[in-house]
């Protein structure tokens, strides 16, 4: 899609002065639009839990446009951070490392780890630089829900919930950042996102994956059972099949439906193509009050491991929570 709107530089100067004085503004990313708050201020990030309706346990990631700023939120740079950083930033990584003392304890859910990415949207950049301090940003939606990609979806999932919207066009990459960490010694994937992880290991060999979510704090966001999630029932299918009853819409990967649906939207084969879609396809679905959606589901491929993360959390039903919720 191309951006169909690129914000003034009064617009960019009027958030930066909400940001400073400690309210709540919404900016694009290449990933999604992020719902940003000065991270160094405790009332601030407050207000983006408030506004999301986010438990205290999901930390935020903090976004930066300097290696400056990366000082004030975190305490060590290890080489790994060097390499990483020099290879995909700015871009779609968030590393977690040590915390410095000043960024709120809100924002790290209480861990002494803090995420820190540098995003690879000129609007996010300069957005950054004219604050003049490190923006602590989850996506701009209400907790569980769809990720916005747009300005449009920005102001229908959080209304007057936030103090200003800067619209920078549609978000490109269209899924969350990969999440990595390195506070443990070793590299763990925490989350899935816009960087692959073979390109990852490709510069700094094999990455550990995390083995299971933990009950208290989450080490990452992302990391809930039941995210990025429709109104509208989402059903991931193997064989086809779609339900038989109510009025549904179908993402086509590479088999038709067995039987016939309201509406098929045929999703890329390419898995980058395909990430910048799929948000944006879920918003419209949903706008259509259908009774559910069906997903051709991806196969196991590495290459679709973040797109099948978010597909399987958008899925998930609260039985699913439950379970999960009991088993963890």
């Amino acid at each position: 899609m191309q951006n169909t709107h690129i914000p003034s530089r009064t617009e960019i100067e009027h958030a930066a002065a909400l940001l400073r004085a400690g309210k709540l503004v919404a900016f694009p990313t290449e990933t999604v639009y992020g719902l940003g708050a000065n991270a160094l201020d405790a009332a601030a990030v407050a207000r983006i839990f408030e506004a999301k309706g986010r438990p205290t346990t999901s930390p935020i990631i903090v976004h930066v446009c300097s290696m400056e700023m990366v000082r004030q939120a975190a305490a060590e740079w290890p080489p790994l951070a060097q390499i990483l950083a020099q290879t995909f930033w700015p871009g779609p990584l968030t590393l977690v490392l040590r915390k410095q003392a000043a960024v709120a304890a809100l924002v790290t859910a209480g861990l002494e780890t803090v995420g820190v990415r540098m995003p690879a949207h000129p609007v996010a950049l300069a957005l950054i630089e004219a604050a003049r301090i490190p923006i602590a940003a989850p996506s701009a939606n209400r907790f569980t829900q769809l990720s916005p990609t747009t300005a449009k979806h920005v102001r229908a999932g959080l209304g007057g919930r936030l103090d200003y919207i800067l619209d920078g066009g549609p978000s490109t990459v269209g899924i969350e950042s990969t999440v990595l960490s390195l506070a443990e010694g070793v590299p763990v994937l925490l989350r899935p996102g816009g960087v692959p992880r073979q390109q990852i290991e490709a510069v700094i060999g094999p990455v550990t994956l995390l083995a299971k979510t933990p009950a208290e704090a989450h080490r990452s966001p992302g990391m809930h059972p039941r995210h990025y999630s429709p109104r509208t029932k989402l059903l991931l299918v193997r064989e086809s099949e779609v339900p038989q009853v109510g009025a549904g819409a179908y993402l086509q990967l590479r088999h038709p439906p067995a039987t016939e649906v309201r509406e098929i939207v045929l999703m890329p084969m390419d898995t980058a193509e395909y990430a910048a879609q799929l948000y944006r396809t879920l918003h419209e679905l949903d706008s259509r009050n259908y009774d559910w959606i069906a997903v051709d589901t991806p196969d196991d491929a590495p290459e679709w491991e973040a797109i099948r993360d978010r597909l399987k959390r958008a899925a998930a039903t609260g039985e699913d929570v439950s379970h999960q919720a009991e088993s963890g």
